[in-house]
This record gives C-alpha cells, sequence and structure tokens, in this order.
C-alpha cells in the first residue's frame, strides 16, 4: 500500500538502543571501594590472579570481569 493513499500511515522509525559499553575509562590507581574488594579477594587467590585482575581493572574493567578475565587467563 503506498504511502499517499487515504491513510497517513507512513513507516516507523525503528529506533536502534546501543549495548552500553561494560569498560569504563582507563585509571591510574584504583578506587577506595576496589582497593578494599580486592583486599577480602587476595585470601582465596594467588598473586598471579590479583596482578591480572588489578591491570584489567586500571584498563576499565569491573571488578567482576577484571575477575572472569584473571581465572580464564591465570586460574586460581
Amino acid at each position: 500500500m503506498p504511502y499517499h493513499t487515504k491513510k497517513k500511515d507512513k513507516p516507523k522509525m525503528i529506533i536502534v538502543i546501543k549495548k552500553k559499553d561494560t569498560k569504563m575509562k582507563p585509571k591510574k590507581e584504583l578506587s577506595k571501594v576496589q582497593k578494599d574488594l580486592m583486599k577480602e579477594h587476595k585470601e582465596h587467590h594467588t598473586k598471579k590472579h590479583m596482578d591480572m585482575m588489578k591491570k584489567a581493572m586500571l584498563a576499565g574493567e569491573c571488578f567482576q570481569s577484571a575477575h572472569a578475565i584473571a581465572m580464564r587467563k591465570v586460574g586460581r
């Protein structure tokens, strides 16, 4: 049905919702909350794991995604 007939049914706009980027801006040091979480987390994981997490968090990853990255690459 053409657009110029009786009804004024124009094609509706398609709204594209972009997925929010989980990465934040790179930082020079961890926030106080992140430092506190890392202190508690340190009891259960190796230094290599913790260093990998810190590196990921400074690059802009959140705590949970940094932990997942460290678990995949380094392990416990």
